[in-house]
């Protein structure tokens, strides 16, 4: 999806630089709670686009600390202004891409991990990059722990059925399931993206599934 270029960025960038993180976020890596400055729990969202998701959590859960994934400067702009607007304090974005979560977090350093509406990477030599495929999801169990939660949202049927299977093939439990979020019991809890209320307007059904974690690290 293209995005319009902001001519404020600048400007907004510097009025809220305390929300992004500074310098090379690997180096956060085992110490992300001392840069919150508390030790409240930490959820990441993996692809933050303008943040509409994220920040309206943040807003709900004061207690909890937030960590917005996004690597495009013209993208994340948009969840430093709704920061700024709206005063929130305990969300930090990491301005980069992040491929492997590995390389970020130590085992059990997070407690959640969310993925909305990410690339669907639909060639098959391209599966290694399906941000669902079984060593990511593995990766997201190494950093979040046992009895965390993985929770993920997408349009794109052929990849929740491949998201599925990944699942499945390493035995991980699924609390919630639903191939039509709106229309199921989870709609009532659930935080719109921008790309879900655009999609979901034109009547594309959203497909929404919430994990368990466990020790899997073997299977990699």
């Amino acid at each position: 999806m293209r995005h319009r270029i902001v001519r404020t960025k600048e400007a907004t960038l510097a009025a809220g630089s305390e929300y992004i993180v500074p310098g090379e976020p690997r180096d956060n890596k085992g110490k992300w709670k001392a840069l919150f400055k508390n030790d409240n729990p930490i959820w990441l969202e993996i692809g933050s686009g303008k943040g509409q998701f994220l920040t309206g959590l943040a807003k709900l859960h004061p207690e909890i600390n937030f960590l917005a994934c996004e690597g495009l400067d013209d993208v994340y702009v948009r969840i430093v202004e709704k920061c700024l607007a709206d005063n929130i304090n305990n969300l930090l974005i990491i301005p980069c891409f992040m491929d492997h979560a590995t390389e970020f977090f130590e085992d059990g350093e997070l407690d959640k991990v969310f993925i909305n509406f990410c690339d669907p990477w639909p060639k098959k030599r391209h599966i290694k990059r399906r941000l669902t495929n079984r060593d990511k999801l593995t990766e997201y169990c190494k950093v979040l722990g046992e009895e965390k939660l993985i929770q993920f949202k997408t349009d794109n049927d052929p990849l929740f059925e491949f998201t599925l299977e990944e699942i499945e093939a390493l035995g991980l439990e699924m609390l919630e399931m639903t191939r039509d979020l709106a229309k199921s019991p989870y709609e009532e809890k659930n935080i719109h993206t921008e790309y879900e209320d655009k999609f979901s307007g034109f009547g594309k059904s959203i497909n929404y599934v919430v994990i368990k974690t466990k020790n899997i690290f073997d299977k990699v």
